[in-house]
């Protein structure tokens, strides 16, 4: 299954020029884009990914020095009680399910991979708790293949900022990858969460101050 498709609907020369210039603005202020996830490798960045689901990245980091000390692989997690995993994830939230994901991905991949992250999109999806956002953070910050992780924050901006409908998550993501190149993509999706979460928040925004908004308006204020 293809993860690059893009929406067959037309996209207007001024949406296209409004898409360019947040992309222009974006790059002033972020030319560099670190991974807020902090990890070694690729197991550790996917296990990271998968706990920061419901959960700020700050909190995550905390989370897994404490985890990784104890397993940083798939071999030593999956020989962890999943009730320890637990114990050392509850501050991210939804921990009976993410400890039983964790182990049970651990297991798989040493059982189908040969104890090794696939860089494939099928094989990642099919790992208990890794959907099609937790495998395009995966494929894009770990391998560098190009993806579009849509999270809140960017869904949210996308609606706010007129560059997609808000529908849903998958219709954004369709939306983007057509606005933007495709060699843009990975460093993007970074550009626009470190911006959501510093100039464009959900809440309390003013919109005139905002480097985005004051500019090219704003389709949704609620969002």
């Amino acid at each position: 299954m293809s993860k690059a498709t893009t929406s067959v609907k037309k996209y207007p020369p001024a949406l296209r020029k409004k898409a360019a210039a947040i992309a222009e603005i974006l790059d002033g202020l972020y030319p560099d884009t670190p991974v807020p996830l902090e990890h070694q490798d690729h197991f550790t960045l996917l296990v990271a990914v998968l706990l920061s689901a419901q959960c700020t990245d700050v909190r995550v980091n905390q989370v897994t020095p404490t985890l990784f000390a104890k397993a940083n692989n798939p071999m030593d997690m999956a020989k962890l009680d999943v009730k320890e995993i637990e114990d050392i994830i509850r501050p991210c939230g939804l921990s009976p399910q993410k400890s039983k994901a964790i182990f049970g991905l651990s297991q798989i991949l040493l059982e189908k991979h040969s104890g090794q992250v696939p860089q494939d999109w099928d094989a990642l999806e099919a790992l208990p708790g890794v959907g099609h956002k937790t495998a395009s953070v995966v494929m894009s910050q770990g391998f560098g293949v190009p993806a579009f992780p849509v999270d809140t924050h960017i869904h949210r901006l996308a609606e706010r900022w007129g560059l997609s409908n808000g529908k849903n998550v998958e219709q954004t993501e369709r939306d983007l990858k057509a606005l933007y190149p495709k060699e843009s993509w990975n460093k993007l999706h970074l550009q626009i969460i470190f911006f959501g979460r510093e100039h464009c928040p959900a809440r309390g925004h003013d919109p005139k101050k905002c480097l985005i908004c004051s500019k090219y308006g704003i389709k949704n204020p609620s969002k």
